[in-house]
């Protein structure tokens, strides 16, 4: 057996292997008593739009991906949210001081309308999580975030 077909065995090998190293699934299964639904009147369609949109790398609730199921992506996705949750934790939000809450409010606003948030990468594979220039562009973000100020 030659060295190439030998190093290709050892790869599929690990391949499969590491499909059984699963991430930690984000899945919450208490009653969210500190999502910013709770602490702050979220008009329904903005509502919308934050679990469409920001939900699945920003709360503790994250949508079952198919593409999780495959690693070493699973991995580095379940890293992308715990990132996220550290950034900005829509399911925890009640526990922020009025001060990080207020600069959190400032920091959406920046996002997305500099069109950093919902990122890119995301996006490609949910479309439906794009916001288009109504939802962002003061109708509902921006509208919404104006009125809580």
């Amino acid at each position: 057996m030659s060295k190439k077909k030998k190093i290709g065995i050892v790869i599929l090998v690990i391949l499969v292997v590491i499909q059984f190293i699963r991430p930690t699934r984000n899945k919450s299964t208490e009653v969210q008593v500190n999502d910013i639904s709770v602490a702050m009147n979220v008009p329904a369609d903005v509502m919308s739009v934050l679990k469409t949109s920001c939900y699945d790398c920003h709360s503790n609730n994250t949508s079952d991906m198919w593409y999780m199921n495959i690693q070493p992506i699973g991995w580095w996705v379940s890293n992308h949210i715990e990132e996220g949750k550290e950034e900005l934790n829509f399911s925890e939000w009640v526990k922020y001081k009025p001060k990080r809450k207020a600069h959190k409010m400032e920091e959406i606003a920046e996002m997305v309308n500099e069109d950093e948030m919902p990122m890119s990468s995301y996006t490609i594979m949910h479309g439906e999580a794009k916001l288009n220039a109504e939802q962002k562009n003061f109708y509902l973000i921006g509208q919404w975030l104006r009125t809580i100020r």
